[in-house]
């Protein structure tokens, strides 16, 4: 077991510490560190197998629905991620799929769409799906095509999506896609609305399963003159823009700290690595150059986990921080990499055998380094809200 000592900051409460301990004594019992070769199969086992262990109600909010509070808790969905991300990557990846997948529909839905999918997906019943990214649309998300048309007919009123995602974790296994289309009330990003789009819905399709370094689910997706009711539209008109931002605001400092995980997994390993491998008549640890990247590894982490629950704690006492989420994204994910990079050196080759816990490391942290925002974006996100704050001081 890692090093819980940073559970004593002022960040948390009792509940914090509770959660955090049930957690990791559930997971070393009931998550396999390795997984076969089906990894659809894989990741609806570890939903259901999260949704029947209760874990899944923090994901969502509204207790109504099945959550455990009626306001997601930052705190708890990091704390969640950072220990399931110690034992598994592809639980940690079920896990906050739940969470944004649905985020929108618990921060902005409707009450019909609350009580039709938020318990569900607290359940572990319903895999949800977040849909943002499209080929020319990445980073920047006011180039969107993919387009939705108002309809208004005899059949009554409805939108028809066409175009393309892509890059869409669970891609192939989702139940349901909270996806986003350009709908024309204004130029760039403020013509964007926000849809919940069902798996079965005719014109929908699995244009390309992606493989990529650390496997998990993942799609293009293509919609062919999917007609969808306007009831499926989360908030306003025009207001998608607003909708995923705010999303991304929830769970992008959950991802900050799956890479804490990730990292404190690796410096477990190295300390172990380090203590046991004999060297020269002593251990690899007797070598100051060990002992000083071990302490380099440390100030790492911890330095990376006081933005991330610093962060999280911000929001749970309803502050914006849009800034504190970009510092944390940015930092612990380059960070988590620069650790397991010394630990996976620590190895020597038995570093880069498959499925060694320091490789499989290696491989899950760096897409965290682009999703939800690349390292790059993050810099301009800090750089705007600081400019943004001194202009209003002096202004």
């Amino acid at each position: 077991m890692s090093n819980t000592s940073h559970l004593n900051w002022p960040f948390f409460n009792e509940e914090h510490r509770q959660l955090q301990t049930q957690l990791d004594s559930w997971a070393s019992h009931n998550i396999h560190q390795t997984h076969g070769k089906d990894v659809d199969q894989e990741c609806r086992d570890l939903v259901k197998q999260l949704g029947e262990a209760g874990w899944l109600k923090h994901a969502i909010g509204g207790r109504a629905y099945g959550a455990n509070q009626d306001v997601i808790d930052t705190r708890a969905i990091c704390l969640l991620r950072e220990t399931l991300a110690r034992y598994s990557g592809l639980a940690d990846f079920a896990f906050a799929m739940q969470g944004l997948g649905s985020g929108a529909i618990s921060l902005f839905g409707s009450e019909q769409q609350k009580a039709t999918y938020l318990e569900k997906v607290g359940q572990g019943k319903l895999i949800s799906a977040f849909a943002l990214s499209e080929p020319n649309a990445g980073s920047d998300v006011a180039a969107m095509q993919c387009a939705a048309t108002l309809v208004h007919d005899v059949q009554g009123d409805y939108y028809v999506l066409e175009g393309e995602k892509t890059w869409i974790s669970n891609g192939g296994i989702a139940d349901f896609y909270v996806m986003f289309a350009r709908t024309g009330e204004a130029a760039g990003a403020r013509g964007i609305s926000a849809f919940i789009v069902d798996a079965d819905i005719d014109g929908f399709e699995i244009a390309e399963r992606i493989d990529v370094i650390a496997p998990h689910p993942l799609a293009r997706l293509k919609f062919n003159q999917c007609r969808i009711p306007v009831s499926q539209r989360i908030g306003e008109a025009g207001q998608g823009f607003k909708v995923a931002m705010a999303t991304l605001d929830v769970f992008r400092t959950s991802v900050a700290a799956a890479a804490l995980g990730f990292a404190r997994r690796a410096l477990d390993e190295a300390m172990a690595r380090a203590t046991s491998r004999k060297m020269f008549g002593q251990t690899l640890a007797d070598f100051q150059l060990t002992q000083a990247k071990l302490a380099q590894m440390a100030i790492t982490i911890d330095s990376a986990a006081l933005l991330v629950y610093r962060a999280a704690w911000q929001r749970d006492q309803g502050e914006r921080v849009t800034k504190e989420a970009a510092m944390a994204k940015m930092v612990a994910t380059e960070g988590a990499q620069q650790v397991i990079d010394a630990a996976v050196q620590m190895f020597g080759g038995m570093g880069v055998m498959s499925e060694v816990p320091v490789e499989r490391l290696y491989r899950e942290i760096r897409a965290l380094r682009i999703y939800e925002g690349a390292t790059e974006v993050q810099q301009l996100i800090i750089a705007r809200e600081m400019l943004k704050d001194y202009k209003e001081a002096n202004s």
